[in-house]
């Protein structure tokens, strides 16, 4: 039996456990960004699940006007303990500025998933949902998405009822991802 047989299915449990939690304080800083509102039962999922640590920290760390720094600190915290954990499963950490390398990659990469998705959700809720009816997740990811759908609106108008803005902002996120990717991990 090989090491890797254990390793494996471990990686993945704890790669996708730091992943969920990263995900739900990356959400608390764009909640603050989005102005999403405070009784909304996912933001109020994302403050309970983020409350003890960021309470935590903001005792050390001041905000810098609008944004939370303890929340972003506790981003950073998270992602390096999950870089860390998978290091140390696999054998291998990253060297000297590596580090900040693959930590700032990581956030990125999530940053883009995180946009990625959200747009995908609301061109699905919009086909699904009907008219008059209220779903919690459909404000909060169309306050979320405004800032890039609507430059991309004004540009490109909708074509018979089609609204094409989703489609142009995926490909620019994917390619925002290519371009900056292989910059932060050194692979150019």
């Amino acid at each position: 039996m090989s090491s890797s047989y254990l390793a494996n299915p471990l990686i993945f449990i704890v790669d996708t456990l730091f992943y969920l939690y990263m995900i739900v304080v990356a959400l608390r800083l764009v909640m603050q960004w989005a102005n999403w509102e405070y009784h909304n039962p996912l933001v109020q999922f994302i403050i309970k699940a983020t409350q003890v640590p960021v309470k935590f920290l903001r005792q050390f760390i001041p905000a810098l006007g609008r944004w939370d720094t303890a929340t972003i600190v506790l981003l950073l915290l998270v992602t390096f303990a999950k870089l860390l954990a998978v290091g140390l499963i696999i054998g291998a950490l990253p060297n000297g500025l590596m580090w900040l390398s693959v930590l700032l990659a990581e956030i990125f990469s999530l940053f883009i998933s995180i946009f990625t998705v959200s747009i995908i959700i609301e061109v699905i809720l919009s086909w699904v949902t009907p008219a008059g009816s209220y779903n919690p997740v459909a404000p909060l990811v169309s306050r979320m998405n405004a800032p890039l759908l609507r430059p991309v609106r004004n540009l490109i108008p909708s074509l018979g009822g089609i609204d094409l803005s989703p489609l142009f902002v995926l490909l620019g996120l994917q390619v925002l991802s290519m371009l900056v990717m292989p910059l932060l991990t050194g692979q150019i």
